[in-house]
């Protein structure tokens, strides 16, 4: 699930797709209409990828809450936001069983279903939406990490020697084009 671009306004029904940055703003596309329009740098907007729920012992991302759901009710919508309150908490147990009674309110958790559904309807949740691709990621970075440790080696020594005492007798801009002028030579 792409959560990194789903996007909330506040004073604005529903969720958007981030769709590029303006010089005084962004261009943003509701998710279930697929409408683009634009909204100034004012706008407070909230990344679902940076929203998280409380629970009793930690702080629970919301991507991890919606795979909850999603796995719960078979990757099918799920209650209404207007559900009653009762119906809303044995909601929530369900979905995030140790969630703060205290921090999590009731309008949390029908903004919660709200935008469950939201997503389900534009077709984000999907059991393929959840599947991370972090073990690409850490390989990538893995065989990134090697390249650099092959390189560091070289390059520190040289660095590190003419560094001290270069830093000591002059500006850090002197120092810097003096050891890029020895990097070049």
């Amino acid at each position: 699930m792409l959560l990194e671009k789903i996007i909330s306004i506040s004073g604005k029904p529903g969720l958007y797709k981030l769709v590029s940055q303006l010089k005084n703003g962004f261009i943003i596309e509701e998710v279930t209409t697929k409408k683009k329009v634009s909204i100034g740098n004012s706008s407070q907007v909230s990344l679902l990828d940076n929203i998280a729920m409380f629970t009793f012992d930690k702080e629970v991302p919301l991507f991890e809450v919606f795979e909850n759901i999603a796995k719960n009710h078979d990757y099918k919508e799920t209650i209404s936001h207007k559900s009653s309150e009762a119906e809303l908490a044995e909601f929530m147990v369900a979905s995030l069983p140790n969630y703060d009674t205290d921090r999590v309110y009731n309008s949390d958790i029908k903004k919660l279903a709200q935008w469950y559904n939201i997503l389900h309807k534009a077709g984000y949740i999907t059991p393929e939406s959840f599947v991370k691709a972090e073990p690409e990621i850490v390989e990538g970075e893995a065989s990134e990490e090697i390249n650099v440790e092959k390189e560091a080696p070289k390059k520190a020594p040289k660095a590190e020697k003419p560094a001290t005492p270069k830093v000591k007798a002059s500006t850090g801009a002197k120092a810097a084009t003096k050891s890029t002028h020895r990097k070049m030579g």
